[in-house]
């Protein structure tokens, strides 16, 4: 009984000196609905989307359960805690276009992605002209993570993930399928993270690129495999200091700065790819941009890069036309182009689809500078004899190179 009361005693004073005597968790295991606030903060971070009207079965638009959680967890005072919606796992929610909408309140908000996002498949709904399925705007430090799957079903939207002023984001092992579009688009973002993604589309799916960046600085590519109908990933204007590292393309057009230049002033700079495998890829590693615009494209680096049967290994084209988009020869004449400079390709070997391994078709007025070329072995099997590079207008090195690129020194 003494043994009872003094250990009795002992809780109380604990209690009552807090963190001095017990940690967190020995305060919470021992909870006597004391009112304390750091447990009640606790339970109040987390908003989980079925205790705000979510069915969870695939049939019913859970479009505004999501709202309503969002809005919760983007307006909670979590102090320097990190506020977490939660899509529970074993569970498709079906949702038209949302808008997610920043800032929020929380300091850090964790978007916990563990069931699936189903897009509707009819095209009747409004999207406000703004050509997004899903879309956060202005949400800094965002984490997007679980093992949940985004599924685009193949509607008719522009880009089925799209990121807009979103700083610090990080997402991380998705699983993205089959949208009719772009399917993660980054756009206006500073120090971005996104790593450990399954994205798949059908090969034959058109403008179905895997990651789009625009007009972000300090990105990060890591761990993914993007198997899609075209660009596994594109570097758009205005970013720089991208780096894209151990990320599986094929099939698709493999990876892509550009396009750049249509009509405007566009940047690209910093951006290093390295440790990759392309596979079945329409293009390997490529430079895009179109006639009649202006910039640069510099300081870029392509660096241990494995090829499998890839259709036009290294391609550097300063004529780019979209298809359907043909435009009057005399355009070609023009002086204005993007800049293409400070260019280096380092240890890239494998085998090409086709006889074309090397091909740097610059510009005939600007023409593309400082192009570094060392350690490349590209074979084909279809000709082995007949494998060459060809070049128009590109000044710069090349050592240990097969085959032989003819304007390097």
């Amino acid at each position: 009984m003494k043994l009872v009361l003094g250990f009795t005693v002992f809780l109380l004073i604990g209690f009552a000196l807090g963190n001095e005597i017990f940690s967190e968790e020995t305060i919470a295991a021992f909870n006597f609905d004391m009112g304390n606030e750091m447990i009640d903060e606790k339970i109040a971070s987390s908003f989980n989307v079925m205790d705000y009207g979510a069915a969870g079965n695939g049939q019913v638009d859970d479009s505004q359960a999501l709202e309503k959680a969002w809005k919760a967890a983007c307006s909670a005072n979590v102090g320097e805690g990190i506020a977490t919606l939660v899509v529970p796992q074993g569970k498709t929610f079906l949702v038209n276009p949302l808008v997610f909408q920043g800032p929020c309140l929380a300091k850090a908000l964790h978007f916990q992605l563990g069931g699936t996002l189903m897009a509707p498949q009819s095209t009747s709904w409004g999207n406000g002209g703004m050509g997004e399925w899903i879309y956060f705007q202005s949400v800094d430090n965002l984490i997007l993570d679980g093992h949940g799957t985004i599924d685009g079903r193949g509607s008719n939207w522009w880009q089925a993930l799209h990121f807009h002023n979103c700083n610090g984001l990080k997402v991380k092992g998705l699983t993205h399928v089959d949208s009719p579009r772009s399917h993660i688009s980054v756009n206006g973002c500073k120090n971005v993270v996104l790593s450990d993604l399954l994205i798949k589309a059908p090969e034959d799916s058109p403008n179905t690129d895997g990651i789009d960046i625009s007009s972000s600085s300090n990105v990060q590519i890591l761990d993914s495999t993007i198997q899609t109908g075209d660009d596994c990933v594109a570097i758009n204007g205005g970013s720089s200091f991208i780096y894209i590292d151990r990320v599986n393309c094929g099939p698709g057009h493999g990876i892509s700065i550009g396009s750049l230049g249509d009509g405007t002033y566009d940047t690209v700079e910093e951006v290093h790819v390295k440790n990759c495998n392309l596979t079945n890829t329409q293009n390997g590693v490529r430079i895009k941009t179109f006639q009649g615009g202006s910039g640069f494209a510099r300081r870029i680096s392509f660096e241990h890069i494995l090829l499998n049967n890839v259709g036009n290994p290294i391609i550097i084209n300063q004529f780019y036309q979209d298809n359907g988009r043909s435009r009057p020869y005399g355009i070609w004449k023009k002086a204005a182009a993007i800049q293409v400079s400070d260019v280096t390709y380092s240890d890239i070997r494998g085998t090409s689809a086709g006889d074309q391994a090397i091909n740097l078709d610059c510009d005939n007025v600007v023409g593309c500078s400082n192009i570094q070329m060392r350690n490349i072995n590209i074979e084909t099997g279809v000709n082995p004899h007949k494998i060459h590079g060809s070049c128009n207008n590109a000044h710069g090195t090349a050592f240990d190179v097969h085959p032989k690129v003819p304007c390097l020194s």
